[in-house]
Parts: structure tokens; C-alpha cells; sequence
């Protein structure tokens, strides 16, 4: 029988027709919850045909052995940073994605971490919850400038929702929108120094890549105004965690929110965790149930159909061909 590998938690976890379109094809589906480790990779890989993955560690080392039994590789969302493409490509294996499925959460979640930040929100829930009625004051969006490193599909939904709030936006990216930019009024810069040097807030959605690997660090966060606050729903690797602590002790960063770490899970220790003016979610910003389901059923259509031999919505290797395999 054709074994699938399943190991996002989120798409196990939260219900709808995911569940039965991926039951529907008979296979056998080995459930993990990951994401995984290579090592916890290595020992589920060998014997399954198919693979619907997270955030996992994906190695050359992993698909060596997992080769050549495994056939598609399908990624539950759009980051594949954690899997070795270039090795995919060499084997012959289709790495397919999901892109255009989880912006518009994403997004929200930006602005979920920005509002906690400026009005204080957990100080004051913390004090009403343990019966007292303190309170600090907080800030207003309208008419700051927020600076949005990777004007993508995510990049530009929290585009909107600040013009929304009344904000400047500013925007940087090697891929240039201009339609995009001047029907929402958005300033393009020229380089991320101007970012650092002009915003308010500055929101990161750009892909990890070895240029972008600790992008923010102690000489750009040396450019940015003091008291920026950062918002980070990319990838934790973007940002030096060490420099980042620093930044934030210091005060030269007023805050720091963000659904990434470069360790997930974290550690106890981890010295981001512990800040007053850090908030940490755990890399939740896609997981609302709009978003899982039409995440998990791309992720499941891109599978049978590379399976079957056709073409899937979204491949990462589109020179790889896909060929049937049930």
C-alpha cells in the first residue's frame, strides 16, 4: 500500500475536508508531530511514498534515505528554508508548496503583535486578572511610519491594514510592485538602511535566505531609531538573538514581537522568553482554521496529483518532472 507521511500539527489538529480528501485516497497515512529534527526525520523516512511536511529538517542526509521510495515531497505552506532543495532537485524529487494561502492571517497576526505592543495589552490584562486596576499608557498607529521589509503577498496585506490605520508605509523589496504600491500609497526606498533609519515599526517578511540570515543584528539595529519596535512573522533566523537582547536591554529597540525563534521549539532558557519587552507566540500566525484548511487541502491536492502523475498547483523545482507513481 502507498504510505504517506504526515507530520504538520496543525493540519492534524484542526478540522475539515483535509481530513477527508487525504482519507478518500486510501492510502496509509503515518502520523508525527512535528516539527521534526533530523535525526526524528531520518527515522520515519525509507519506507513512504509520499510526504506532507512542516517545518521539519529536511537534509541531504534525510533524503538519501529516503530515496528511492519517496517520490513527492509536498510542503504545508510556503517556507522551505529547513529542506535541501538543491538536493531535491539532484535527486529528481518535486518539492511542491502552497503559496497564497495564509496572507491575510499572517497579516492580522502582525498587527495582533504591533497592538499588544503599543497599548500594553498584557501589562493590563495581567492586572485585571489578578484584581487590580493598573494601568500605563500606550500609543497611537495613526500617522506612524512603518517600514515593511518584503513586500510580498504577506507584505503587502499589512501594507493595507496600516494604510488602514492611517499610517506612512514604506516599503523595500528587489521585486517591485509599482501597481501595487501606488494604489495604496506606498513609498518605495532604496535600500533597508533607509528602513532602518525612517520607521517607527518595521515588519519582516522576507524569505530566509544566506543574505537575509541575521539581517537584523548590532549594525543595522545601530541605524534604526531608538525605541523601534520589530515585528517578526518570517523566520527567527532573520534576526541575531543575541544582538537582538542586547538592542532590547539597552532600549535602542522598544520591543520585539514575534511568532519566530531561531530555535523551535525553544529552549527554557531561551533569553528571548523572559524580556517584558519581547511577546512570543509559537509560530501560530497561519494556524487559524480558514487558513489550516486552505493550506492543508493545497498541500493534499499538490500530493495526489504529482502522485498521479499531473501537474501540481505549486512546485519549488518545476524542471523536476513530475511522473505517476500510483
Amino acid at each position: 500500500m502507498t504510505k504517506i507521511l504526515l507530520t504538520t500539527t496543525s493540519f492534524q489538529d484542526t478540522p475539515g475536508e483535509h481530513h477527508k480528501l487525504l482519507a478518500d485516497t486510501g492510502w496509509e497515512v503515518i502520523r508525527a508531530r512535528g516539527p521534526l529534527n533530523e535525526a526524528d526525520t531520518l527515522a520515519l523516512v525509507g519506507d513512504v511514498d509520499g510526504y506532507i511536511c512542516g517545518d521539519d529538517l529536511i537534509t541531504r542526509k534525510v533524503l538519501e534515505k529516503a530515496r528511492p521510495k519517496l517520490k513527492v515531497l509536498s510542503k504545508y505552506g510556503i517556507g522551505v528554508d529547513k529542506i535541501d532543495v538543491k538536493s531535491c532537485t539532484e535527486f529528481g524529487l518535486p518539492l511542491l508548496f502552497t503559496p497564497g494561502v495564509n496572507h491575510t492571517t499572517v497579516a492580522e497576526h502582525t498587527f495582533l503583535l504591533l497592538l499588544a505592543m503599543e497599548k500594553n495589552f498584557f501589562y493590563h490584562t495581567d492586572s485585571t486578572r489578578s484584581g487590580s486596576w493598573k494601568r500605563k499608557t500606550g500609543h497611537e498607529l495613526l500617522e506612524k511610519t512603518i517600514g515593511i521589509i518584503g513586500l510580498g503577498r504577506i507584505g503587502k496585506e499589512v501594507a493595507i491594514r496600516a494604510r488602514a490605520f492611517g499610517m506612512n508605509v514604506i516599503g523595500f523589496d528587489v521585486y517591485w510592485d509599482e501597481k501595487f504600491a501606488s494604489a495604496h500609497n506606498v513609498k518605495r526606498v532604496q535600500s533597508v538602511d533607509e528602513i532602518y533609519a525612517a520607521s517607527d515599526y518595521i515588519s519582516l517578511h522576507t524569505n530566509l535566505t544566506p543574505e537575509t540570515r541575521d539581517m537584523v543584528n548590532a549594525k543595522s539595529i545601530a541605524k534604526m531609531k531608538k525605541g523601534v519596535l520589530i515585528l517578526n512573522c518570517a523566520r527567527g533566523e532573520i534576526v541575531h538573538t543575541s544582538d537582538m537582547v542586547a538592542g532590547l536591554k539597552s532600549g535602542q529597540i522598544g520591543g520585539y514581537g514575534t511568532d519566530v525563534l531561531d530555535e523551535e521549539p525553544p529552549k527554557p532558557d531561551h533569553p528571548l522568553l523572559k524580556l517584558p519587552n519581547v511577546i512570543v507566540t509559537p509560530h501560530i500566525g497561519s494556524r487559524t482554521f480558514e487558513s489550516v484548511q486552505r493550506q492543508a487541502t493545497a498541500a493534499v491536492k499538490n500530493l495526489i496529483l504529482a502522485m498521479h502523475g499531473d501537474k501540481p498547483l505549486a512546485q519549488i523545482n518545476p524542471e523536476v518532472a513530475v511522473k505517476k507513481v500510483v
